[in-house]
């Protein structure tokens, strides 16, 4: 039978494989957006999609052990896992804390990644609608809202958009 440490050090291995796997995706989309691939930027956002929502089970499944072993030890459930490393064997911490700091690090990596893809997928839309106002100008009206914002209405129709994009 497994303790505690050892199912938390197994979710947090699995949290690490699929933060390993999310930033591969993000990577590969990165690629076929350099490559200017869109039906495998598309492709990519689904299993990005799915990998996320793989990621978050993971992720909720170790914070419910990281809890659970904070309650059989009458500390606070909100706890967190560094937080009650010294409630763990000597010989195990390393271990963990080497787990935690590599899913900190794997995380940061992937949040920096996703921002980035965000940024460079927002500038392809961008520049799509640049080019679909100047190929059709009279197809858009601009306006502003109360806040000052610029709002851009399109009259194309999606079948424009395909056979322009």
């Amino acid at each position: 039978m497994k303790t505690n440490w050892e199912f938390i050090a197994e979710c947090l291995r699995q949290e690490l494989a699929d933060y390993g796997g999310l930033l591969h995706l993000f990577e590969a989309q990165q690629r076929s957006l350099f490559d200017r691939d869109p039906e495998a930027v598309m492709q990519l956002g689904l299993e990005l999609e799915t990998q996320a929502r793989t990621l978050a089970e993971c992720r909720t499944r170790r914070e419910q052990a990281v809890a659970a072993f904070a309650a059989e030890r009458d500390r606070p459930s909100t706890a967190s896992l560094r937080a009650l490393l010294p409630d763990i064997e000597p010989a195990a911490r390393p271990l963990l804390e080497a787990l935690i700091n590599e899913v900190n690090a794997l995380l940061h990596r992937v949040r920096r990644t996703s921002r980035h893809n965000h940024t460079l997928l927002s500038r392809a839309v961008e520049v799509h609608h640049e080019l679909l106002q100047q190929l059709r100008p009279n197809a858009f009206t601009k306006t502003y809202s109360p806040a000052g914002r610029l709002f851009v209405a399109s009259s194309l129709g999606q079948s424009t958009l395909r056979a322009a994009g």
